[in-house]
């Protein structure tokens, strides 16, 4: 399916920037030989992870909590806090997970594209690089400083094009002993909940354990356990060693079977998330052509990089929704990718409440929830789309 001309997902801009607006084709696919959910088309990593990219994890309590938590996971499988014990992080982001390692007396090391968040850790002291991971990188960190007992991942393997150059990599930089830990956004969920909005220009893939275990498998890493998370609306953690060096935990023989129960491996399921996200957009469109029929005011909550996808797949602007409220500086006084809506800071939110909040940043609904009970007090009510479209 296409979701049809695509800006890129992060790239909120200023007005004077909008005659040179990138775009490209939205255009998922699936492949039946190895089970991968991908884009046909991204851009150039470059035009996605710079100097300006608008995403911070350390923003959230919610996000804070998760990776202090999946680092004290982590803990628990390598071995114990020594100048011995190197934990590498790919795409680290602001250092939200690598500083618990860091505390804890771990040899690290965060490499992290975008050098305004690699800046941010390496101010708070967690030893980051700005470069690409690949084989040739991996090859050159072994020689400078050695083998890894865990390289880990959020939210970061699925955005990588050069999927195999990557596990090539991490294979050359494993220990024998070693473990690779990442999660993303999991196939089985956003097909079950129609979460079309997972799909946008950073999300290249969309992992299943049936496809993580093919694409990893060719570089000779095994996929030994599994763990669902709630992050990102339903994400699932991958445990990979080097093949037979770890026991393989009975959650892989459960989560392939369910997936094949799910049908994830057979195109016809597809097919019917296309019909899905059809009705999804046509349903949101009807709906806020209704209230503003009625002339109420709609306020988007959340500028994130999945609603860009949702927007312009609807086609959603200005007339529909105000303006779109959201936390991060770097974002506020600008507009959204491609529909143009403006951007501004959770005061103008607080101001003068809207009848009605159009829930972008669905994931963290109930830490949002819980922070705007004035919202609903003053009569407020919020639009989700996930899995159906209600009102609350």
């Amino acid at each position: 399916m296409s979701f049809g001309q695509m800006p890129i997902a992060n790239g909120f801009l200023n007005k004077n920037h909008f005659e040179g607006e990138y775009f490209f084709e939205l255009a998922p696919a699936f492949c039946e030989n190895c089970g991968m959910f991908q884009l046909m088309e991204q851009p150039d990593p470059k035009k996605m992870f710079h100097s300006e990219y608008a995403f911070f994890s350390s923003l959230s309590k919610h996000m804070q909590e998760h990776f202090r938590d999946f680092a004290k996971a982590v803990k628990e499988i390598i071995p114990a806090a020594s100048q011995d014990t190197f934990v590498v992080e790919l795409g680290s982001n602001d250092g939200i997970m690598l500083r618990h390692f860091k505390e804890g007396g771990y040899r690290h090391l965060g490499i992290e594209p975008s050098q305004n968040v690699a800046d941010v850790a390496k101010k708070n002291g967690i030893e980051t690089i700005s470069e690409f991971f690949d084989l040739e990188l991996a090859k050159k960190l072994v020689n400078e400083r050695g083998h890894a007992d865990a390289i880990l991942a959020a939210n970061v393997m699925c955005h990588i094009p050069n999927i195999q150059s990557v596990a090539a990599g991490i294979s050359h930089f494993l220990k024998p002993g070693g473990v690779l830990i990442f999660e993303d956004p999991y196939l089985g969920d956003m097909i079950a909940k129609t979460s079309y909005d997972q799909i946008y220009d950073e999300h290249v893939f969309i992992f299943s354990a049936t496809s993580v275990a093919y694409a990893f498998g060719l570089q000779g890493l095994e996929l030994i356990d599994v763990q669902a998370q709630s992050t990102h609306g339903g994400s699932m953690r991958y445990v990979l060693a080097h093949k037979g060096a770890r026991n393989v935990s009975k959650n892989v023989k459960e989560l392939l079977e369910q997936e094949r129960f799910q049908g994830l491996n057979l195109a016809e399921t597809y097919l019917n998330f296309k019909s899905n996200c059809e009705r999804s957009k046509s349903d949101l469109v009807k709906k806020l052509k209704e209230l503003k029929k009625d002339g109420k005011r709609v306020v988007g909550y959340g500028a994130t990089s999945k609603s860009t996808t949702v927007l312009n797949y609807c086609q959603i602007n200005g007339d529909l929704i105000e303006f779109i409220s959201d936390t991060t500086p770097i974002k506020q006084g600008k507009v959204t990718p491609g529909m143009h809506i403006p951007v501004f800071s959770h005061d103008k939110f607080n101001e003068n409440y809207p009848e009605y909040a159009l829930l972008f940043a669905w994931n963290h609904a109930k830490e949002i929830f819980e922070k705007e009970d004035e919202f609903r007090a003053a009569g407020g009510r919020w639009v989700l789309f996930v899995p159906d479209l209600r009102v609350i």
